[in-house]
């Protein structure tokens, strides 16, 4: 199935998900971040087809979210790891787990928890404020058209709402 691009869309979260919302990508991505860096061992664990498998990884090396690297010559083998644009993706996976820790885990809890480097202990991830560090909620937060806003598709009506009209 052809999947309608999101990348002209005058709306970062819409063209992240151009690059990083089609089925799989981000569990392909948290498969790397977290040490599965051969096609074999993604395929495996993911249970994912060989030929969306590839189709994916193509997508994210061309996106610079993994680079591709050789480990052998004979038979030529790559290995996938996290770019710089890549590891910048594991807060927002972070964040997903979070919310499904609190909202899918069920009675057993969370399948995985994170550690800080720094301080040692077990963290849930949340997005705060870098001044004050006060958590950001739905509620404490106002959206304002940036410098980027353009009334386009699949934002003509959020222009209206924050006050921004064409013209």
């Amino acid at each position: 199935m052809q999947r309608t691009s999101l990348a002209e869309f005058p709306c970062s979260i819409a063209r992240t998900l151009d690059v990083f919302g089609e089925w799989w990508t981000p569990l392909i991505v948290r498969d790397v971040y977290l040490g599965l860096r051969r096609f074999e061992q993604i395929q495996s664990n993911l249970g994912i087809s060989r030929k969306v498998l590839t189709q994916r990884l193509d997508r994210l090396v061309e996106e610079e979210i993994l680079a591709r690297r050789p480990y052998s010559e004979r038979p030529p083998r790559h290995e996938y790891v996290l770019t710089e644009r890549g590891r910048e993706l594991v807060p927002i996976l972070l964040a997903l787990m979070a919310w499904g820790d609190r909202w899918t885990s069920g009675e057993d809890g969370p399948p995985m928890t994170v550690r800080h480097e720094t301080c040692g202990h077990a963290v849930t991830p949340v997005v705060s404020c870098p001044d004050c560090r006060e958590p950001l909620t739905a509620d404490g937060v106002r959206p304002e058209p940036g410098p980027g806003a353009r009334i386009g598709p699949g934002t003509h009506e959020i222009a209206r709402v924050l006050g921004r009209h064409p013209g």
